[in-house]
């Protein structure tokens, strides 16, 4: 496993504890003292989980495991996996942060940061399915397809 790979994963575990301990302050203000979460901290909970720990382990195991480039392909540059990664992180930590300060504040340069931070996360999930793209194909399968084997 290279560095890249690591940093993906490690990021998610990060990512993963950040949203347990987001949640589990939700769950104490509820429990303890009938303190509902609004929408901001429940979406930046979602975020923290959902993209900071799910997308970025998918991202991290895919780039793991995937095909090596063909010697051919021009598509694959190791450098936009990278922003990729650098545009997902910021962007999710932003989306995070921004959403449990919008609790406190409707300033417009925070809902504008937001927008922001989301659209990085929104570019690093398509910039890096474009890098990988071409790694996605075949190896083995085309050749055992061809002798009659199914999936």
């Amino acid at each position: 496993m290279y560095t890249l790979v690591r940093r993906y994963i490690k990021t998610a575990i990060a990512f993963l504890a950040l949203g347990l301990l987001i949640g589990g302050w939700m769950i104490a203000r509820r429990e303890l003292y009938d303190r509902y979460p609004s929408t901001y901290v429940i979406s930046a909970h979602t975020h923290a989980i959902f993209v900071g720990f799910v997308m970025m382990m998918i991202l991290g195991v895919a780039l793991w495991l995937f095909p090596r480039p063909d010697r051919e392909d021009t598509r694959y540059r190791p450098a936009l996996v990278e922003w990729a990664y650098w545009l997902l992180t910021i962007g999710t930590a932003g989306r995070v942060t921004g959403e449990l300060l919008r609790t406190a504040s409707g300033a417009l340069a925070l809902r504008i940061a937001i927008l922001v931070f989301g659209a990085a996360q929104i570019g690093a999930l398509l910039l890096f399915f474009y890098a990988m793209w071409s790694r996605i194909r075949p190896l083995g399968s085309r050749a055992r397809e061809a002798k009659g084997e199914r999936f």
